[in-house]
């Protein structure tokens, strides 16, 4: 259990960008990928609510994939995928060179294969045709498809897991990459979250769920935007991130780079309601602070939190009021953002997105803006959250993640002292 777990390698697929560099620069320059929404074909978008989403676009998997390869997945593995190949590239990492056994693949998603998914249920019902289903529907749409793709593209052997708990699916399969190291069932563990669901039926049952920002349709770059007063919903989101975690030793051995440590770990449900967080704020004050004991870390010692922050009403007040709970007078001391003011929330890629905002954090002591916060809301206000990029000494970053279904995940990160 004393095992120090570090990250190697990172991966992106955004709609900010498209590899580490470009999403990195992007972030810090505080740009938004909030589009207006592309036609569901013969749908007509009047009818929904939300018309805004944060979509990667122009994204051509040929360009990144195997063509024959690439046709056989849903949009979300193909992220997958691209997201974890420059992560093994960024880590160096040479699968010929380890033992298949020893390396494993945990996948967070909240989705699944929606695409082809909603794609093939509407040509079933309009073609009457069951005999013409796509022969890789089920084993597309299932949610473990992308973690198993990930293992085969790679030939990793060892624990293969698909986490998905909503929200926080790709935050508790960090977290859960962090055990799997600790107790010595893995020396590398492929880690990533991905979800790609800005489709017909999805976007509308979370228009239906009251959920989505609507009061920006004509100004989509403004509709997402954190702790700001005037923030009416969370704005959808796609997308993927891909970390390489390993033990120390095995890092060591093979002279990787370390962009930080994974310290900590934290998952507990409210047991409350299936989409709306207790509005005192102690569940989510819990997790974090378990988080921080599984780390021996001290509150005081913190100087960076990756918020959840998904510009809900009630959300964004309940997670800063849990934040002064645990860190007190500290609470104003520490730098906040809210990396999804930028590319919306990505469902089950969002734990391993923020996750790399930390790692990026720990390696510069960067911690890019808060766009779109410009009229704090007094129930939701902290010092160390700003519309401009930051720049200090971060020796611990802390990810907040909550997902529907009442669950809470944190994980801590620390600088890396050899």
């Amino acid at each position: 259990m004393n095992t120090r777990v570090v990250i190697t390698g990172l991966g992106i697929v955004s709609p900010i960008g498209i590899g580490i560099g470009q999403f990195w620069k992007a972030a810090l320059e505080g740009h938004s990928g909030i589009s207006a929404i592309r036609a569901f074909g013969d749908l007509p978008l009047e009818a929904y609510r939300c018309r805004v989403a944060g979509q990667v676009a122009d994204f051509n998997p040929a360009q990144y994939l195997d063509p024959v390869q690439a046709e056989r997945i849903d949009r979300y593995a193909q992220f997958a995928l691209v997201a974890t190949k420059e992560a093994l590239a960024d880590a160096g990492l040479l699968m010929e060179q380890e033992n298949p056994h020893r390396v494993g693949v945990i996948v967070g998603a909240g989705m699944g294969g929606m695409v082809m998914g909603e794609r093939e249920i509407t040509q079933l019902y309009r073609s009457q045709k069951p005999n013409r289903v796509h022969p890789n529907f089920i084993p597309t749409i299932t949610l473990n498809s992308a973690s198993g793709i990930v293992a085969m593209a790679h030939g990793a052997k060892g624990p293969n897991l698909t986490i998905s708990t909503a929200c926080s699916s790709s935050a508790h399969a960090v977290g859960q990459a962090l055990t799997c190291i600790r107790t010595g069932q893995a020396d590398v563990v492929i880690t990533a979250g991905a979800d790609a669901s800005i489709t017909p039926l999805v976007f509308a049952g979370f228009c239906s769920l009251r959920a989505l920002s609507t009061g920006f349709n004509d100004e989509p770059e403004r509709a997402s935007r954190p702790f700001d007063r005037a923030r009416d919903g969370f704005v959808m989101g796609e997308g993927a991130g891909a970390l390489i975690l390993e033990s120390l030793p095995h890092a060591r051995k093979r002279k990787a780079r370390i962009y930080g440590e994974v310290a900590g770990y934290a998952a507990t449900s409210e047991a409350y309601h299936m989409v709306i967080p207790r509005e005192d704020g102690a569940e989510v004050a819990t997790t974090m602070s378990l988080a921080l004991r599984d780390a021996g870390v001290a509150p005081r010692q913190v100087d960076y939190i990756n918020a959840h922050a998904t510009s809900t009403q009630i959300g964004d007040a309940v997670e800063v009021k849990a934040i002064r709970q645990v860190f007190k007078d500290r609470a104003d001391r520490i730098m906040v953002n809210a990396t999804k003011s930028m590319v919306g929330h990505t469902l089950g890629a969002a734990g391993a997105i923020g996750s790399i905002a930390c790692a990026l954090g720990l390696e510069t002591g960067q911690v890019h803006p808060t766009i779109n916060y410009d009229d704090p809301d007094p129930a939701c206000t902290l010092r160390g959250i700003s519309a401009q990029a930051q720049q200090r000494t971060i020796r611990i970053a802390l990810l907040n993640a909550f997902g529907f279904g009442s669950n809470n995940a944190a994980v801590v990160f620390k600088k890396f002292v050899r």
